[in-house]
């Protein structure tokens, strides 16, 4: 890390995955060093040690850190803008801002100071999404691909619920079209913590107490079957009487399927 600064030169800055892993916003993986120089730096990639970023606004996106690197808000834009997709960027805005020490305030600033030159309107939308409570991809994939595709309500996101004098929060919920029904979304590595999975069980059983329905996806269903999703929490809708904006409402993938 230190040899790939010196190589970079007195202003090289970490930036970008490696950044990342520095304010543990990502899991520190086996990949190449990536620092950012600024624009007129004659520093160039050494693949697959070094990846060389270039930067006008250095001096404000870096922080005097000991090795020095990107602030968190200037981190994950960069990060955003080199994704491959707008899709990639938008999941990774939302999961990274939701998870990390960095407040939204913070985040809408950086943007409007430091306009990104790719997905701009993405991360903005991507901004919008967790200020309306979104915490995650997951939760974005399935409001867009099982509610919106599909005609589903929208429902309630980050409900609160006390379990054994905790608040605990529920994904989407859909007491507010007259049902109790809860759909919880798991996440792609925190249920294997022991501590979670007492948690998990401990709201189920809540939810159970309760008279509540509930269904559980994770992001396998979500992102490759939607229409399956869909069908099922209609259904419990259905059976709970629940008030719907309309029929079912066929997306592309159910109409070819």
């Amino acid at each position: 890390m230190y040899a790939a600064l010196l190589y970079g030169g007195g202003e090289a800055t970490l930036s970008h995955y490696t950044a990342a892993e520095e304010w543990r916003m990502v899991p520190i993986a086996e990949r190449p060093i990536d620092i950012t120089v600024p624009y007129t730096s004659s520093a160039v990639s050494q693949l697959p040690l070094v990846i060389v970023h270039r930067s006008r606004a250095l001096r404000y996106t870096r922080l005097g850190t000991d090795p020095p690197r990107t602030k968190r808000t200037d981190t994950i834009i960069d990060l955003a803008v080199s994704q491959e997709t707008p899709e990639a960027a938008l999941y990774l805005v939302v999961d990274l801002v939701s998870q990390s020490a960095v407040s939204l305030d913070a985040m809408m600033e950086c943007v409007r100071v430091r306009p990104p030159f790719r997905y701009r309107s993405t991360i903005k939308h991507a901004l919008e999404l967790v200020r309306t409570g979104l915490m995650s991809a997951l939760e974005v994939e399935y409001q867009q691909q099982v509610e919106r595709a599909h005609g589903l309500p929208a429902g309630s996101k980050q409900t609160p619920f006390v379990v054994d004098g905790k608040t605990l929060w529920e994904d989407v919920t859909y007491d507010g079209c007259g049902a109790e029904v809860t759909v919880r979304l798991d996440g792609r590595a925190t249920h294997s913590i022991a501590g979670i999975a007492f948690r998990d069980r401990r709201r189920d059983n809540a939810a159970e107490l309760a008279g509540r329905s509930r269904l559980v996806y994770g992001w396998h269903e979500v992102h490759n079957n939607p229409c399956a999703v869909a069908q099922e929490v209609r259904a419990v809708l259905m059976r709970r009487r629940a008030v719907l904006p309309g029929p079912h409402t066929p997306c592309p993938g159910c109409v070819g399927s």
